[in-house]
């Protein structure tokens, strides 16, 4: 009797890990076993190329901190991903008050909506296409800017050193800033109108208002945004990949595609994985503050 009440027990007990058994060893298969391979390879020369690989410990690190192109994809990647984080912010925020407003109508906001949130259904592939015709030499862009007087020449926004960096940055904030603005749109709809109505009654102003009212009300919305983008931007390939390749001369390289070229052109693959391994620490230690944040909203 005791024995069938233990065989009872433990089947109650082990049922819900047994239907997550099959999603266990896929993440195990496709996930967990690729990154202890990318953190071995890091320790060792050229894996892969190489049939008996060389344990070096921490050497390849060594040499990839004191690289002038992975010194250089750091700062393009530090420079595009705090311009589009905060860009993303402030035009989210920006649009997201506007469609929050009373001021316009039902159908007007909906139609504002359906507007701002388009860049967030294009795929990278057609951001990138139709982004590349308009900063043509002979696009739009160049166009509007030589009518407008702002400019005498036709400027090389994609191909040039001085433009490439900004162009990308551009490309992604108005590819992105769609997500921020739908979620803070959801955190502002959901603030009690009676704090608003309080604060107008004690003679708060607009701008007290916003700031003692609508920034503490959305702060764990906005630190987790910020963080979630951090990880998105810093790891975005696509999209520097079909606009300039990293080029010209390194001037848009990334740490997404310092690695790929790294990993696939010059089959450096030892280093490709210890730049991997760099990337991973940082999104790991986002991730950890994320954890911690949504753990201590709830």
């Amino acid at each position: 009797m005791r024995d069938n009440r233990k065989a009872q027990y433990f089947k109650k007990k082990s049922e819900p890990y047994l239907y997550l058994l099959p999603t266990i060893i896929l993440m195990a298969i496709l996930l967990v076993i690729p990154i202890f391979m990318v953190i071995r390879y890091s320790f060792y020369d050229n894996v892969i190329v190489n049939n008996n690989p060389v344990f070096v410990g921490i050497e390849n690190f060594k040499n990839l901190l004191t690289d002038k192109s992975f010194l250089v994809a750091a700062k393009n990647t530090f420079i595009f991903v705090g311009g589009s984080v905060i860009a993303h912010m402030i035009l989210g925020m920006t649009f997201a008050m506007l469609l929050n407003t009373h001021y316009l109508s039902t159908k007007t906001k909906a139609l504002f909506r359906v507007i701002f949130a388009l860049p967030w259904m294009f795929t990278a592939a057609v951001i990138a296409v139709l982004w590349k015709m308009l900063l043509n030499p002979n696009g739009v862009i160049n166009y509007l800017l030589v009518e407008l007087n702002l400019t005498s020449t036709q400027i090389e926004w994609l191909a040039s050193r001085d433009f490439a960096l900004f162009s990308v940055t551009t490309i992604n904030i108005w590819a992105g800033y769609p997500f921020f603005m739908i979620s803070i749109l959801a955190g502002l709809q959901g603030i009690q109108s009676d704090l608003y109505e309080s604060s107008a009654i004690d003679g708060a102003n607009s701008v007290q208002r916003f700031f003692r009212i609508t920034i503490p009300q959305l702060k764990p919305i906005l630190i987790s945004l910020v963080l979630l983008d951090f990880v998105w931007t810093i790891q975005q390939f696509a999209l520097i990949w079909m606009t300039t390749g990293g080029g010209p001369i390194n001037a848009t390289e990334m740490l997404s595609t310092f690695i790929y070229k790294l990993g696939f052109s010059k089959y450096q693959y030892s280093m490709a994985s210890t730049s991997s391994v760099i990337l991973l620490v940082v999104c790991t230690i986002v991730a950890i503050f994320y954890v911690r944040q949504q753990r201590g909203q709830e």
